[in-house]
Parts: structure tokens; sequence; C-alpha cells
């Protein structure tokens, strides 16, 4: 009679099986003294103080367990590390952290308006929800007026870009963004320059904007951006309270030797590139794409404007 042999692989399997049970019975019946082995890993401390002392001897498996834990607690805290990595951490040294009481949320200061350059809300939608794009905006209004909210007013929606108004560099951290359902070559329908005027009223109320930091995406990062367009109403808007304006240039004679730079500097335009800081004064305040020579009725609204913005505004009620 022919004794059957079990095949290669089947007997590897069991020898391995044998070899497996009879490393569990020596790991959990190993002494307590030991912090690796038996139910002292049941709590999580006892379990990184096992991490940091030297493996049982004869258990090579568990160190091998071990240096993967390690590896993988390391992997995550740098993905912890690079999710923050555009946030620096305050200071850690020689600081003595004394809470106060005395505080509330920060609030945005600003108001940016664009164009979405669509010829409907959807696919701005779909842009703006997409992570890939990496574009927000805290609000959208459709032609029919319809207010679609994005991101949370607290939070930082990523509509300016590069961005500069006035010294402040970082507008993204200072403002609210608008999207506005238009292609940037159209007149502005009416319902959508109501609700915009709703929306700023209320924005105004809660967080005490300045009437004159309501500005275009243009405004902010000329030469880049040419939004909103010149169709934009901003005369509508200064006459219901909302951005800078002049109504009188002719009665603010300009000095004598001005500069034009100087005045747009005055107002906010960053003059790193001139032309370009003129064209977005032209497009906003002249409804103008042109680049003609600068006028006396132009550098008479220059000079207006940089006195309006010198103006104090009106001041809100303490909180």
């Amino acid at each position: 009679m022919t004794t059957h042999r079990p095949a290669p692989r089947a007997e590897f399997l069991r020898k391995r099986f044998v070899a497996l049970r009879a490393e569990r019975a020596t790991f959990f019946s190993a002494p307590k003294n030991q912090p690796c082995l038996g139910r002292q890993l049941s709590r999580p401390t006892r379990l990184f103080r096992c991490l940091k002392s030297a493996p049982p001897a004869g258990l090579p498996r568990f160190r091998l367990a071990v240096r993967l834990l390690l590896a993988v607690f390391g992997a995550l805290a740098c993905l912890a590390l690079a999710s923050c990595g555009d946030l620096p951490a305050p200071p850690a040294e020689r600081t003595v952290w004394v809470p106060s009481p005395n505080y509330n949320a920060r609030r945005p200061n600003f108001v940016i308006l664009h164009d979405t350059t669509n010829s409907e809300a959807g696919p701005a939608l779909r842009t703006l929800t997409d992570p890939a794009r990496e574009v927000s905006a805290h609000y959208l209004i459709g032609r029919d007026g319809t207010l679609y909210r994005l991101v949370d007013e607290e939070k930082r929606a990523w509509h300016a870009g590069a961005s500069y108004w006035g010294g402040n560099t970082d507008l993204n951290s200072a403002s609210v963004g608008i999207e506005l359902d238009n292609t940037g070559s159209e007149p502005y329908p009416d319902a959508q320059i109501v609700r915009l005027l709703d929306l700023l009223k209320n924005l105004q109320e809660r967080y005490r904007i300045p009437a004159h930091n309501v500005l275009g995406h243009g405004d902010v990062a000329p030469g880049r951006k040419v939004d909103p367009s010149r169709h934009f109403p901003w005369q509508r808007l200064a006459e219901a309270g909302f951005g800078l304006w002049c109504h009188d240039p002719a009665g603010t004679p300009v000095p004598l030797l001005a500069d034009p730079q100087l005045a747009l500097q005055a107002i906010g335009y960053d003059m790193a590139d001139p032309v370009a800081a003129r064209a977005a004064f032209r497009r906003h305040f002249l409804a103008l794409d042109d680049a003609a020579e600068s006028s006396v009725a132009e550098q008479e609204l220059m000079h207006c404007l940089a006195l309006e913005k010198r103006r104090k505004p009106t001041p809100w009620p303490a909180p």
C-alpha cells in the first residue's frame, strides 16, 4: 500500500500554521513585566511605551510589526503636517499661554466682485465646487437673482488670488468673494443687481465693511484680471452706498504738479505696473477699456477719489 505524502505546498502551510500558533502562545503568556506582551497592550499609553522599548527576544516578527507601526504613524504625521503646511505653527518655545476671554470671531473687511465669464450659472457652479480647480467664492448670483452660497463667510475662499489693495496683500483672508453670472461682455440684469445690493446691505450691517471697500477683481489684480467688465453699474452701487465714487470731479481741481500715479496709489491700486493700474481705474470709474491719453477730467477724477478715500467713514455702533 502506497503511503500518501502531502504536497510540498500543503506541508509548508501546515508547518507555518503550527509555528504561528506557537508564537501566539508565547506572546500572550509572557510575563507582565514585559510591556509589549500580554494584556498590557489594551491601553494606548502602554502601547506607545511598548513601541519605545526594545522588542522581546525570540519574536522577530513582533520587531517587524513595531517598525511597521512606527512607519505608519510617521506617515500619518507627515500627512497632517502637509495638510496645513501653508499655515505656519505659532511659536512654541519661550511661549507662555495665558488664555483671555476677550475675543470674538474675525470679520471680513472687503467685498470683491467677479464675473464668471460663463453664459449660465451651471458651469460656474461646477468649476467653483471642483476640488481639482482650486477656485471658489462665498456666493454666486445668477442672472435671475438666485443666490448660491458656496463657502461659509468665516472661511477663506479662493477667489482673489495674488492681489493687492492699499497695502493689503492677501485679499482672500480679508474679504467676501461674490461671483456674478456674466460673460464679461454683456449688461448685468436688473434682478441680479437688486439681489447683489440686498446681499451687500446684509454684509455691511453684519460686518461693518467700509463703503469704499467694495471692489472689483480687476481693481485688486490689475493686469491679471479685468472683471467686472466696463458694463458693471458701479455708479448705481455707489448711489446705494457701496463702493468708492466721486459725484463732482470738477469741484476738486487738481493741484499743480500732481502726479496721476500717486493719485492711483492713494486710491489703493498696486503701482507695480502703472499701465495696468490705470487701465483698471478707467474700467471701473469711466467704463472704458481703451488706453487713451490721460485728460484733465480724468486727473480731476483721480484726485477727487483720492480725497474721498481719505475721508473718514461714518462710524459704526460699538460691538
